[in-house]
């Protein structure tokens, strides 16, 4: 086993049905080994024991309704039905997105209580596989921000450290998911918001491909590329596995792909990476500051693709990284503004909106059409120069967070190695590099920094690698055995 920086960090590894990987799970529910009711009581137990202290599910269900569709899910099976590789598991779809008979909050005020009446794609297909819906992950106010917290529901806390953040805005999913009250779980992500969570709690989480997973729909369909639809996990098997329950192509939604990549989530994941490339970006050059310790953290964890054949060389790409910043800006505000800006518009819900969401609306509505125009074409000078290094390296690194988990009191750091952040969000740059070229990023763990706090790698592939990037995340998972380390919450 590798040397995890602090053994304290280490917990007892739970035990019972939720001990289970998801991939065990699935099989032993469709051997009948194990009930759908008795899966169901056991995440409830969970859910009962750890969740008053981290707050990361939220809006339960009713438990009899729920016990009903789980011995429902026991009749299908005995009579030789199965919905799919989530029958009978239990999943809390993330309250950022509509859920069927489920409260959709979105983390605002705005909309407590609103209980609406279709689903997410997404969703659609999880219950159509035969997820039973336990109640919703918590996320901050409309996603916005690496930090969940919402003056709905409150704040989502740590699940290896309950006084620091969970990350943000899948926050709720990574939690649930760290401490066994769930399987899998869906996330989104923006500007990290798989990643940000999954480096703080030490899982995995992946920011697909945009188009490989439905992500919506909304009434745009076209200009919206930056948010996606993604799996979390503990283990690349069961992040496949989620994968490929959510992944294919929907008419509702014209750029999500036909793709034979969907197949693939289901095939085995060795293979051989024996003289496989990986580019190490780092801090970009010293350009994005980090935590004390976590650099060296996420280096020392550069050993396990060296440990499964890979060589691994600094990268360094040209181009101006403030004016990528300023392009992500613009194009994020662009996005935030035009899906938001009918709430600023009404001033009585505009007094509802926390001050992050009123700037990146004002930013939007003050854009004019061509600096909207030149932040795309940015954006694709950024593609061209990634492809570029691409043509020397078959996967790029760098932290998934430039940050440990941060005091959860705080609504997000204003300062980091001694630099100001000029933004609610300047502290989650690392991120932004896969997500405005389009690229797939697997967040995985990278160990623990000096004072015991998860850290987190990405994982970049070349355009449209999800499948790739999945295989090389297993390799790496399997030598680094990172993910087999449990939160003390679990002793």
């Amino acid at each position: 086993m590798p040397d995890f920086s602090t053994p304290s960090a280490t917990g007892a590894a739970p035990s019972g049905i939720v001990a289970h990987t998801a991939t065990a799970l699935s099989r032993a529910i469709h051997a009948r080994e194990v009930s759908c009711v008795e899966v169901l009581d056991a995440y409830l137990a969970q859910v009962d024991r750890l969740n008053p202290v981290v707050n990361a599910l939220v809006a339960m269900a009713d438990r009899d309704a729920l016990r009903s569709q789980a011995a429902e899910r026991d009749v299908q099976l005995a009579r030789g039905q199965s919905l799919g590789p989530l029958h009978g598991m239990p999943q809390a779809p993330k309250d950022i997105a509509p859920a069927a008979g489920m409260v959709t909050t979105r983390g605002s005020p705005i909309f407590a209580g609103q209980v609406t009446g279709t689903d997410a794609v997404v969703f659609e297909r999880m219950r159509a596989s035969g997820a039973l819906f336990i109640g919703r992950s918590n996320s901050p106010e409309f996603g916005l921000g690496g930090h969940t917290y919402n003056p709905v529901y409150g704040t989502t806390r740590n699940a290896f450290d309950p006084a620091r953040s969970a990350g943000g805005s899948s926050g709720g999913a990574g939690v649930a998911v760290a401490l066994h009250m769930l399987p899998v779980a869906d996330g989104s992500d923006m500007m990290g918001s798989l990643r940000t969570p999954a480096a703080f709690n030490n899982v995995y989480g992946l920011r697909t491909s945009p188009g490989l997973v439905p992500h919506g729909p909304s009434e745009e369909v076209f200009f919206q590329q930056f948010s996606v639809t993604g799996p979390m996990a503990r283990n690349i098997p069961d992040l496949a596995l989620l994968l490929s329950v959510q992944a294919g192509f929907d008419a509702r939604l014209p750029l999500t792909r036909r793709s034979e990549d969907v197949a693939a989530f289901g095939q085995p994941l060795e293979r051989d990476f024996q003289g496989t490339r990986i580019g190490w970006l780092g801090d970009l050059g010293g350009y994005l500051p980090t935590d004390p310790g976590l650099y060296t953290t996420c280096e020392k964890a550069l050993g396990h693709f060296r440990a499964v054949g890979c060589t691994v060389e600094k990268a360094v790409v040209d181009f101006d990284l403030d004016q990528l910043w300023k392009a992500w800006l613009d194009l994020r505000s662009f996005n935030v503004a035009g899906a938001n800006a009918a709430l600023y518009h009404d001033a009585a819900k505009r007094g509802q909106l926390k001050p992050e969401a009123v700037w990146e609306i004002q930013r939007g509505l003050a854009l004019t059409a061509m600096q909207v125009y030149d932040a795309a074409r940015v954006r694709t000078a950024w593609y061209q120069a990634l492809r570029g290094l691409f043509t020397r390296f078959d996967f790029l690194v760098l932290p998934a967070a430039q940050v440990f988990p941060f005091d959860a009191s705080l609504d997000w750091p204003h300062e980091v190695a001694g630099r100001r952040m000029d933004t609610y969000h300047r502290w989650m740059e690392t991120v932004v590099p896969a997500t405005m070229a389009g690229l797939p990023a697997l967040a995985a763990p990278a160990g623990f920094g000096p004072e015991g706090l998860p850290a987190g790698l990405q994982i970049i592939g070349p355009v449209q690698s999800d499948a790739a990037v999945l295989q090389i995340g297993h390799a790496y998972d399997l030598a680094s055995g990172y993910s087999r380390v449990h939160s003390p919450l679990l002793s």
